[in-house]
């Protein structure tokens, strides 16, 4: 009884409540009652609207998550994070009397870094500055087991390491073809930025072929991926890996203000890694392909000069007498336009591709002359500092000391925010970079219309001009000021 009248007084509150609503809306203005309405035929609407997103392209995205998950967890057993010790000595220590030094020993060091498996017993391929210069290394795998690691080898000129670990159950990244990879292509970058092992970021790839003067002051091999996936200190000799799950790079560096990402990651290509890291396994170092000859891009100013017939490819600028090239016939002027059946778009490219070869190795090139195509055959041997010395001018000639410009060369001359360019460090009297009146503390920005970002670079400028006996100008930056400055 007491629970039916509880109802009943409830319906008669509600419907009170309800013809005292009805009173208030029409004692509202016209106006008013207006807006109340459609106001609630709005809210009624809510409930009969589609949804905002569409199944179909919520499912695409669905599928693209569930792909970065899917390569995410396969990868992770392959990624680990490289710790380093280093011992060093404070050169100010030299400024202390004998009696006192043994008061300030060497200080430790750390570093940190990221590598990827590449073989079930133990292989590890990182980035050389990772590993360069420590006194111990200490691997975290994904599961958090940590153990030694031994430096197989390293390779400067392409900053490039291999590091071997004891491990048992170990999990190899599978390589894919770095060649194919598109630009556009979907990619996640794994790695330890900052400390945090197992980071995965997805982005894509932004660009190819992109050559930074970063590795080696310069003098370096290099042919990066760009990607705009965040890579960050720490990142470094992780994997960049495409959505099948394949290693197709070494994430290596960054362009940044601020020293973070800001978009703009580069990865060593696995075309180019590979025969670095098979080099190392078989032989402790990497051994190169000597070609013999100097090549550079085809440009607008090398087609009007050689009325070249092909607007792309390698000029050869120098061949050496009696080396490879020559032996097979190869002359300056020509330009490769295939090398080993592959397109052949530029100097760089040819450059990086001989010495990812082993001496002795045969290749077989396609070279356009005067409009007419040639297949030449060239057996290479082997890349040495004696064989590269030949390319190089006569410093008693040139008569200058030049190093690449660095953020710390360029402040001990007094300098900042310089990109690329050769400091002149010393000058011989009677040369010819005094007789083009260089000095001490110029820095040469470019020669022949070419920005100059190395040694060899220069050479190769000055070797041409020799030989065509005409004059170099030079654009040189001396203080606040710039100079034009003529090599006769």
């Amino acid at each position: 009884m007491t629970k039916t009248l509880t109802h009943a007084g409830l319906a008669l509150t509600a419907m009170m409540i309800g013809s005292l609503v009805t009173t208030v809306l029409f004692m509202l203005p016209t106006e008013l009652q207006t807006v109340a309405q459609a106001q609630n035929r709005d809210l009624a609407s809510l409930n009969t609207r589609p949804p905002v997103v569409n199944a179909e392209n919520l499912q695409h995205a669905q599928n693209l998550s569930d792909a970065f998950h899917n390569v995410a967890e396969a990868l992770r057993p392959c990624v680990v994070s490289i710790s380093t010790k280093q011992f060093v000595v404070d050169p100010r220590v030299n400024r202390i009397p004998p009696q006192f030094r043994w008061q300030f020993g060497p200080r430790e060091q750390t570093g940190m870094g990221s590598g990827v498996i590449v073989s079930p017993d133990g292989y590890i391929l990182t980035n050389n500055h990772v590993i360069e210069g420590a006194d111990s290394l200490t691997v975290e795998l994904s599961d958090g087991q940590t153990v030694a690691g031994a430096v197989v080898g390293a390779d400067p000129q392409t900053d490039l390491a291999v590091v071997k670990i004891d491990a048992p159950n170990l999990r190899a990244a599978a390589f894919g073809d770095s060649d194919t990879t598109r630009v556009g292509d979907w990619v996640l970058a794994i790695g330890s930025p900052f400390g945090l092992d197992q980071t995965v970021t997805a982005g894509i790839i932004s660009g190819k072929n992109r050559v930074q003067a970063i590795i080696a002051d310069g003098d370096g091999f290099e042919d990066f991926l760009q990607t705009d996936a965040a890579i960050n200190p720490g990142n470094s000799g992780g994997p960049l890996v495409n959505l099948r799950g394949e290693l197709i790079g070494i994430n290596t560096a960054i362009l940044s203000q601020s020293g973070a990402s800001a978009g703009i990651g580069f990865a060593i290509p696995v075309s180019m890694a590979q025969p670095v890291l098979q080099s190392i396994i078989k032989n402790g170092e990497v051994r190169r392909g000597f070609l013999g000859a100097q090549v550079v891009d085809v440009s607008n100013q090398l087609t009007q000069r050689y009325d070249l017939r092909v607007r792309s490819g390698a000029f050869v600028a120098t061949v050496l007498p009696d080396q490879s090239a020559d032996r097979a016939g190869l002359k300056v002027g020509d330009v490769v336009t295939r090398i080993d059946g592959r397109l052949c778009t530029g100097g760089t490219q040819l450059r990086n591709y001989v010495a990812s070869r082993p001496p002795g190795t045969t290749l077989r090139m396609e070279v356009n002359r005067n409009g007419q195509n040639l297949q030449l055959r060239v057996q290479l041997t082997e890349r040495t500092d004696e064989a590269m010395a030949r390319f190089r001018p006569d410093r008693n000639n040139f008569g200058s000391e030049l190093v690449p410009v660095t953020p710390d060369t360029q402040r001990q001359y007094g300098y900042r925010g310089l990109q690329s360019g050769l400091i002149v460090t010393s000058v011989e009297d009677g040369s010819l970079a005094d007789q083009a009146d260089l000095e001490v503390g110029d820095v040469i920005e470019s020669v022949g219309g070419l920005r100059i970002r190395t040694v060899d670079q220069l050479a190769e400028i000055l070797v041409e001009a020799k030989r065509a006996g005409q004059s170099v100008r030079m654009i040189v930056r001396r203080g606040r000021e710039r100079l034009t400055l003529l090599i006769r």
